[in-house]
């Protein structure tokens, strides 16, 4: 479940009828669906998310073509047309992705705690069609690394038949498995888990898991060791990349504390949108609400100060840090990358660049051990 572009988003910051005509508080209301789903509603919701995830693969997939991103597994996940994104839209999506990209890297290189593999766990909840892990494991970098994927059964499936008919490219020296789990861990009607595996020295290794799980059910489940290869005994990072914001308050809240209760050593990256109470951030919500996509979140943790108290209060002590995407852009992209990025297709719209950027947050954490190349991104 990843955020969508922002459609038609030129032709909104200009004329009478576009954001800089939009003064005081007012601005449009949310539809009925933003207060709450009835089962019907919910279920088209849950489609709206899921149809998120497609926009975010285009995304992605425009901006490798065009050289921002180095991807080579991205075109695999595109479902339909591949569409050029404007500028300013490719932009955010490298930044977003840089921005995430660093928490990991400093994550997964920090000094080890123990010889013994894996000493590295990621959680990636909501992950889609999200190709973290086989770009970790082209760069070389998965090999101390157990990651999961968390998303709703439909789209696991997907992505495991994307796999299954890209196995000489997605692959790798890997091959697929699959899990049936536990009625009683998860229910009758749950689909298997997969994931892929190697062969080391006669031993199967697993090293990328994907549990298919409803989010809004995870605190039903009783223990880590219902979901395979979870552990709890080492440095783990949760990565929701515009996905809790699409959860009840309240459920959001309970997905994280599930995690937090059961693994000592924790840290969390939110990539979430901010600011929701200015002209922009309001034509940002109505756009999204009028393709049946609500984020409940937005109204709970309006500034980056609001999602710091967040993790503060989900037990994140050791530390609290955020950053808007202009300040990702400006102090985590060097001024050689810059240059890179800039001439690629060059950007005229600057403000509304700007504009769009102050509009999206990252929110790290961490308590206990394996953060400790955290300490310094803060800037």
């Amino acid at each position: 479940m990843s955020a969508p572009h922002i459609p038609n988003l030129l032709s909104m910051s200009r004329g009478g009828g576009g954001l800089r005509g939009r003064r005081g508080r007012g601005g449009p209301r949310l539809p009925p669906a933003a207060e709450g789903h009835s089962d019907g509603s919910s279920r088209f919701h849950d489609k709206a998310i899921q149809g998120t995830d497609s926009d975010a693969a285009v995304s992605r997939y425009s901006a490798v073509s065009l050289g921002y991103l180095d991807d080579q597994f991205a075109q695999y996940f595109v479902n339909g047309q591949a569409t050029r994104r404007l500028p300013i839209i490719n932009r955010g999506t490298y930044t977003r992705t840089t921005a995430l990209d660093t928490l990991v890297d400093a994550f997964i290189s920090c000094p080890k705690s123990s010889p013994q593999t894996p000493t590295r766990q990621i959680i990636s909840l909501g992950a889609g069609t999200d190709t973290r892990y086989f770009r970790l494991r082209a760069q070389n970098k998965h090999h101390n690394v157990l990651y999961h994927e968390f998303d709703f059964p439909t789209v696991i499936a997907s992505k495991f038949r994307i796999i299954d008919s890209n196995k000489s490219v997605l692959l790798g020296d890997e091959t697929l498995f699959e899990k049936a789990p536990s009625p009683a861990d998860h229910g009758a009607e749950t689909m298997p888990e997969w994931g892929l595996e190697r062969n080391i020295d006669g031993q199967k290794e697993s090293r990328y898991i994907c549990h298919p799980l409803d989010l809004r059910d995870l605190t039903k489940t009783a223990s880590l060791g219902s979901f395979d290869g979870l552990r709890c005994g080492i440095p783990t990072l949760i990565i929701s990349e515009c996905c809790l914001c699409y959860l009840n308050v309240n459920v959001a809240h309970d997905v994280v504390k599930w995690f937090a209760d059961r693994i000592p050593d924790l840290g969390i990256a939110l990539y979430e949108p901010i600011g929701t109470e200015d002209s922009f951030g309001q034509m940002m919500v109505s756009n999204l609400a009028a393709r049946g996509v609500v984020m409940p979140t937005v109204r709970e943790y309006k500034t980056l100060g609001d999602q710091r108290e967040r993790l503060s209060q989900l037990g994140f002590g050791d530390g609290q840090e955020a950053k808007d995407v202009e300040r990702v852009w400006q102090e985590w992209v060097s001024a050689e990358e810059k240059e890179r990025v800039d001439g690629l297709e060059g950007l005229d719209e600057v403000e509304e660049w700007v504009m769009l950027a102050k509009h999206y947050g990252l929110v790290w954490g961490w308590r206990g051990v394996g953060f400790e190349c955290w300490k310094g991104l803060s800037g």
